[in-house]
């Protein structure tokens, strides 16, 4: 057993919560919200984000950090990728100075073009092996429905990698140790913009060679990345690449999904926007990847084409157009 906060109490942060818990761990969820946290521990359910799910008796809630981070053996972040730097800022000084970090976060932070390991080293000193990813086919709520699923867990250091894999693995969910902590986070945010990309289509009314096509794609462009900042090109034929890449993609829990599926039915993105709950991170995300690409020399068409849509630059109609008319090239490109 293990002490272990999390920080961020959304869907995701609380269904690992759960799987942490269900593991045998004391689980602290911190929430921004005081009168979320009291319905958490009032209820044993977080009704706003995970309706119906009753959480262990393990899990508790806070939205005081110091409580949380008091004795955190691990601490498991959970927020919203462009707000880590924020949120690190203000926890860095609660956060023990030997407790292993791992991000949940699938996101690239905007101007910095750092991947959420590298903005935790930055903020926090922290070393390589102190910082973890997770990393997977991992849909919260089928997750907090404890349906059986895989997922990666990635450090520098494989040691610590295999000790957080311990800790997480419970009766419904099955975590793989590996050292490819880049390759994990540069598939866990590409697949999300790929997942825009896929919706956008489905709003459309395209069917699912359309779909199988994108995803391919998108794939591939996610790989000639990878390949230039140092990825293992095994990781994305993976569950931190292929296999999240397609729960994204193709389910209708997807944030990222749907928003571009309403995109694609003529919502603006102020539209969407405005109704969705959760952060859809490929929103946030698309323009640094983009950019990204393009300081390593890397054509992305899908991504670029996403990041121009979001601007406002390109109508949906316009992405799908402009990607078929693209000059026909070898698949190996």
């Amino acid at each position: 057993m293990a002490q272990i906060a999390v920080m961020g109490a959304g869907s995701w942060g609380t269904a690992f919560a759960l799987v942490l818990a269900d593991a045998g761990n004391d689980v602290r969820l911190w929430g921004r919200r005081p009168e979320l946290c009291d319905a958490i521990n009032a209820t044993h359910q977080n009704a706003d984000y995970l309706e119906g799910v009753v959480l262990p008796d393990a899990v508790s809630a806070t939205p005081d950090a110091h409580e949380a981070l008091a004795g955190a053996e691990v601490v498991v972040l959970a927020v919203p990728s462009q707000q880590l730097r924020s949120n690190l800022e203000s926890w860095g000084p609660h956060i023990p100075g030997d407790a292993v970090m791992v991000s949940l976060m699938k996101g690239i932070e905007l101007g910095t073009h750092l991947r959420m390991s590298e903005v935790i080293a930055e903020v926090t000193g922290a070393g390589p092996e102190r910082i973890a990813v997770v990393s997977g086919p991992n849909l919260a709520r089928e997750i907090a429905d404890r349906e059986p699923a895989a997922s990666v867990v990635a450090c520098a250091d494989q040691a610590v990698a295999e000790r957080l894999q311990k800790l997480c693995h419970s009766a419904a969910f099955r975590p793989y140790s590996m050292t490819d902590v880049v390759g994990c986070e540069l598939a866990g945010t590409a697949k999300n913009i790929i997942g825009l990309a896929v919706g956008v289509c489905v709003g459309l009314g395209f069917g699912d060679n359309t779909k199988a096509s994108v995803i391919t794609r998108g794939l591939a462009e996610t790989a000639r990345l990878g390949a230039a900042i140092g990825a293992d090109p095994v990781t994305f034929m993976g569950l931190a690449g292929m296999g999240d890449l397609v729960a994204t993609c193709s389910s209708p829990l997807s944030r990222n999904r749907t928003f571009g599926e309403k995109l694609g039915a003529g919502m603006s993105v102020e539209q969407v926007t405005a109704q969705t709950r959760q952060v859809a991170e490929g929103v946030k995300s698309c323009r640094s990847v983009s950019e990204l690409a393009k300081l390593n020399g890397i054509e992305m068409p899908i991504v670029e084409h996403v990041a121009a849509l979001i601007a406002g630059e390109m109508t949906p109609d316009e992405l799908v157009q402009r990607l078929i008319s693209r000059t026909a090239k070898p698949e190996t490109v």
